[in-house]
């Protein structure tokens, strides 16, 4: 369907199922989705819950970026719980957050849903990156039809004033009240392929460099002059630390990175990428005693394993995989940050993957003993 702004022909969505089917035969974990982003963001319900049917019937789980994390955070739970609630498969919320100023708060209100559905009887999970920033393209900012048909299209409604000033009138509701924090200095560039001297700056920067007001408002023009050069990945400041506490409290969140592989040295990426894991083990398990340390292990370990359905790793048993981590619980930190985002974590002393020693403390081995995971039915 490419980016497309329409719903699924009755053909398209049984050629999807029978993808899903293929996948699931083939080792696959489950079914996710990013209903928030194109071209996910165009489905409905009834879409939804039919992939995940399928999904289900070959013992898989529903893994979902939710369609809104701001002001519609209750609605775009209430669709995921549903999914459970009516084709029974085990549900997981992707790195849960509250995201926009008007929003903090309300992690109370959505982990009692998560309570409340798992009271019920259903199988609901999520995970969390330890963060008050997110990390995703610039193109979240904007409203979701004006990105439908691709790039190509996108830049045609830019060159059209009239809808050029109805996106404009979008990015700045999102800039002020949701994943824009509400001010041009939380709006951060990771990497910019048009012009990669802004890496790392942040929109309030970029204007002031450029002799420009540091509004909103041009913060939402910046956006579209950015997008239309290709685009840019950005982190977002614009979660609250209590919610991040309270999400991470919770004993059924896993803890994820949500990140992609990076280049060392290239670009500005989210440190999430580098610092996690360490992050959770040194600042919120050590400095602040948010959760104990055999909790973090384990929601580290044997809680997302058993979401996989993994029945050989998680947790160090006889007849398991030896994945193993040895680190200074006294001295485990992360290093990167959002500025110096490039920077390895201390205290962790070996890693072994499959039983093999990938990191010593001399430095890396040169094994690579990693193995693909496949779902068995």
């Amino acid at each position: 369907m490419g980016e497309e702004q329409r719903l699924a022909s009755a053909d398209e969505l049984k050629a999807m199922q029978a993808l899903v089917d293929k996948a699931m035969q083939q080792g696959a974990f489950g079914l996710s989705t990013g209903l928030k982003y194109v071209p996910g963001v165009y489905s409905n319900f009834a879409e939804v819950k039919v992939l995940a049917e399928t999904a289900h019937a070959q013992h898989g789980f529903f893994a979902s970026h939710m369609r809104d994390e701001g002001a519609e955070i209750v609605t775009a739970m209430n669709e995921v719980i549903d999914v459970a609630k009516e084709t029974g498969i085990p549900v997981h919320i992707s790195h849960h957050k509250l995201i926009g100023h008007p929003n903090w708060g309300e992690s109370k209100h959505t982990i009692q849903m998560i309570r409340d559905a798992r009271k019920a009887g259903l199988d609901v999970t999520l995970d969390q990156y330890p963060y008050t920033a997110s990390s995703t393209r610039f193109a979240i900012l904007f409203p979701a039809w004006s990105l439908a048909g691709g790039q190509a299209e996108v830049e045609k409604r830019l060159q059209n004033p009239e809808l050029r000033q109805k996106i404009k009138q979008g990015l700045i509701k999102n800039i002020r009240e949701d994943r824009g924090g509400g001010d041009p200095a939380r709006l951060q560039i990771a990497h910019y392929a048009a012009n990669p001297a802004w890496d790392g700056l942040t929109f309030a920067e970029v204007l002031k460099r450029e002799g420009r007001a540091q509004s909103i408002d041009e913060a939402a023009e910046l956006a579209m002059e950015i997008q239309a050069n290709g685009g840019a990945q950005g982190i977002f400041h614009a979660i609250n630390e209590d919610d991040v506490k309270y999400i991470m409290a919770y004993p059924i969140t896993a803890i994820a990175t949500d990140a992609g592989g990076s280049e060392l040295g290239k670009g500005n990426p989210h440190p999430r990428g580098y610092g996690t894991f360490p992050r959770v083990l040194g600042h919120y398990v050590r400095e602040q005693e948010v959760i104990s340390l055999p909790d973090a292990i384990r929601k580290m370990t044997s809680l997302p394993a058993a979401r996989m359905g993994l029945t050989d790793r998680g947790v160090i048993a006889q007849g398991y995989a030896a994945d193993i981590v040895i680190l200074d619980p006294a001295t485990v930190a992360d290093k990167s940050t959002f500025s110096a985002p490039h920077q390895y974590a201390e205290g962790i002393e070996f890693v072994i993957i499959n039983g093999q020693v990938i990191k010593s403390p001399d430095g890396m081995t040169g094994k690579s003993a990693g193995q693909i995971l496949r779902h068995t039915l």
